[in-house]
């Protein structure tokens, strides 16, 4: 059995970062209002190691900005922090984030040497249309590039994308997916566009020159990426943004955030299996799926909502879900 996997987070919003995408504030994002420093991360994890169970599997983690871009000799201070408690056993490896473009064999020289075991890249689309008009700053090559490069120097590699980024659109997000799933990640995080305020987009938005990603649409678009994922065998280990206190009360102005999003999307996926499962002829009927266990919520929709969608569209008399340990995602029992 494997063990359990605590991250213990390290925030650094903006640093290293060259360009401000459009839709991007990461102190209101991660609630940090200031990078960490060497000190931040002894003090973060020796607290961290306080209370985490002893048999979880511990991964310092440094989100927020473009760690490799990062200067140097700042990189080196904060990697030399957490590589202390990788070198004694209380911690099993590291992991940061990045840009496509801030990858090179320098860079990655320097995170093998402190031990790094993981390093995502904040690819966002694999349009480059897109990605201009984001303001990321670098091209759909580069990420092919410096994905090849990780994988072959034997780190573990996540690939982020969003969808609902100006000049995106659903077709163009698929066409992301599928070249993700070429490049053989180990994970992959699919953020649907939040209009954070403080941020370009959010502007934009205001001026009415940005349409925004919807809830809807999000749950839409992401139940096709998760069946292109699952297809390629490539977990999906984040769909949507961490729920925190500031976006919830306010500071995410519009677009698709929910706190739920991964849930819905789930749900989205069982309702188009369960419509292929129905037919006119049922109405009057009742209905029983199988689904495997602890599946019952998603297959259900949130407060009943795939179950009501049916029993409207099939004139169904009820519907019911059994718990079993059926091999598929659900079947139909009667």
């Amino acid at each position: 059995m494997k063990a359990r996997r605590s991250i213990i987070p390290i925030f650094v919003p903006h640093l290293g970062c060259p360009h401000m995408c459009v839709f991007c504030n990461q102190n209101r994002i991660s609630g940090n209002e200031r990078p960490a420093t060497a000190e931040d991360v002894k003090k973060t994890v020796d607290e961290a190691l306080k209370i985490l169970p002893p048999d979880t599997e511990k991964t310092i983690a440094f989100y927020g900005g473009s760690f490799t871009a990062i200067p140097a000799d700042e990189q080196e201070r904060l990697l030399s922090a957490a590589a202390e408690y990788v070198k004694d056993g209380r911690i099993e490896g590291i992991r940061l984030s990045t840009r496509p473009d801030a990858i090179d064999d320098e860079v990655i020289a320097r995170l093998k040497r402190f031990g790094v075991r993981t390093v995502e890249l904040g690819v966002q689309s694999m349009d480059d249309e897109v990605l201009k008009a984001s303001n990321r700053g670098h091209t759909a090559e580069d990420a092919v590039r410096a994905s090849a490069a990780l994988k072959e120097a034997g780190f573990e590699l996540i690939l982020q994308m969003m969808t609902g980024l100006p000049g995106d659109t659903p077709k163009k997000s698929i066409m992301t997916a599928r070249k993700f799933a070429a490049m053989r990640p180990d994970g992959v995080r699919i953020y649907p566009t939040v209009i954070i305020k403080d941020t370009e987009l959010f502007d934009k938005w205001r001026r009415g020159e940005y349409a925004e990603h919807s809830i809807d649409d999000a749950v839409e678009l992401s139940a096709d990426l998760l069946d292109i994922f699952e297809a390629a065998g490539i977990p999906v280990i984040r769909l949507g943004l961490n729920p925190t206190e500031d976006l919830s009360g306010g500071d995410a102005a519009g677009g698709a955030y929910h706190p739920a999003l991964r849930e819905l999307a789930e749900a989205r996926r069982y309702l188009r299996l369960e419509r292929k499962l129905l037919r006119e002829e049922d109405a009057g009927a009742s209905a029983v799926f199988a689904v495997p266990r602890g599946k019952t919520s998603q297959a259900a929709g949130q407060h009943r909502s795939n179950i009501e969608a049916l029993l409207d569209e099939y004139k169904l008399k009820s519907l019911k879900f059994i718990e079993s340990d059926i091999g598929e995602k659900i079947a139909r029992i009667k």
